[in-house]
């Protein structure tokens, strides 16, 4: 069975948000009618958005399908053990045309607790920032429950947060309780626990098309927030070519940066899948039994069952991850 399997990609699921915009379409050549294209979900196990295998014997297959197929040989014995049925990640591409809400995500306690799901840490790629872009990040200043409750009743949350310029590669860890906000102009790609529960917070009073504001969750957010956090979000990493540079090494994936000009073995001896999300230019990756081109914009599964296989490029830049 485990030889049936084969580097996987995924139709992506496209979403229409209120502050998306075309760089999805333009830069990443997805396909799509929608007017506001915010995120591409490449990779979800998320109930309702399950992802469907876009090539190869396999394809029209879902995501979830596969996982009861071949278990162990698609995610590792480990995390077959631990998810059992559930894909533990969720991959996406982000466009920020307007700033995104201010939000939050639970631990995975709460989450449990109150929506029966997994939390959802975060981490940030930037692939493309217009001139003057900034993410959100964190507090300004030290923060406790009051003050901030002050500043939200008065609509002076601005006046606290952290505003990052930010450019191409740089990159962030979003820990759960951690709030945070993409600004307009970042297009980036986004690595996360297997999640959609945000909580919003405020909002920049938007409205829709019919005049009406989006939910805000203050009331669960308060419970969520983790006032004593570090300023350690940003991620340093080193970049050389031809190997793994360690980004985010933390309890739910491990991410590194993988600029490739050559041909790379990969040995795959950490019994997890590996996902790679092609953030630049192009490369080959050949098994013993199948090949896949990955392009700009574009996210490969290769399965755990896979011991060995070849990356090969003149000159890509990709994210590695497992768990």
């Amino acid at each position: 069975m485990e030889n049936l399997l084969y580097p996987l990609k995924f139709e992506p699921i496209l979403k229409d948000k209120i502050w998306g915009g075309n760089k999805l379409k333009t830069l990443l050549d997805k396909d799509s009618n929608l007017s506001n294209v915010g995120e591409s979900w490449e990779i979800s196990d998320v109930d309702g958005d399950t992802s469907i295998v876009a090539n190869g014997r396999l394809k029209g297959e879902s995501l979830k399908s596969l996982l009861a197929k071949y278990q162990r040989f698609l995610v590792g014995n480990k995390n077959y053990k631990a998810f059992g049925d559930k894909f533990p990640l969720l991959i996406k591409f982000i466009d920020a045309k307007e700033d995104l809400s201010i939000q939050l995500h639970p631990n995975d306690e709460l989450a449990a607790k109150r929506h029966n799901s997994f939390g959802k840490t975060e981490m940030w790629y930037v692939m493309q920032a217009d001139d003057d872009a900034n993410l959100i990040v964190g507090f300004n200043k030290k923060m406790t429950p009051d003050l901030y409750l002050k500043h939200l009743e008065n609509k002076t949350l601005t006046q606290i947060l952290n505003f990052d310029r930010v450019k191409t590669g740089d990159t962030y860890f979003i820990e759960v309780g951690r709030v945070h906000a993409i600004g307009a102009g970042v297009l980036l790609a986004e690595i996360q626990q297997t999640s959609d529960i945000t909580y919003r917070v405020y909002d920049w009073d938007r409205v829709d098309d019919q005049g009406n504001e989006r939910e805000l969750h203050n009331d669960l957010a308060i419970d969520a927030f983790d006032f004593d956090m570090y300023d350690n979000f940003r991620v340093d990493y080193t970049k050389d070519k031809n190997t793994s540079n360690e980004m985010v090494n933390c309890p739910y994936f491990k991410t590194s940066f993988l600029h490739v000009t050559d041909s790379i073995l990969k040995l795959n001896d950490k019994d997890s899948f590996f996902i790679y999300m092609c953030v630049e230019g192009e490369a080959l990756i050949v098994t013993e039994h199948a090949s896949e081109l990955i392009k700009k914009g574009e996210t490969v599964l290769i399965p755990a069952t896979i011991e060995t296989y070849k990356i090969t490029s003149t000159n890509a830049k990709l994210l590695e991850v497992y768990v």
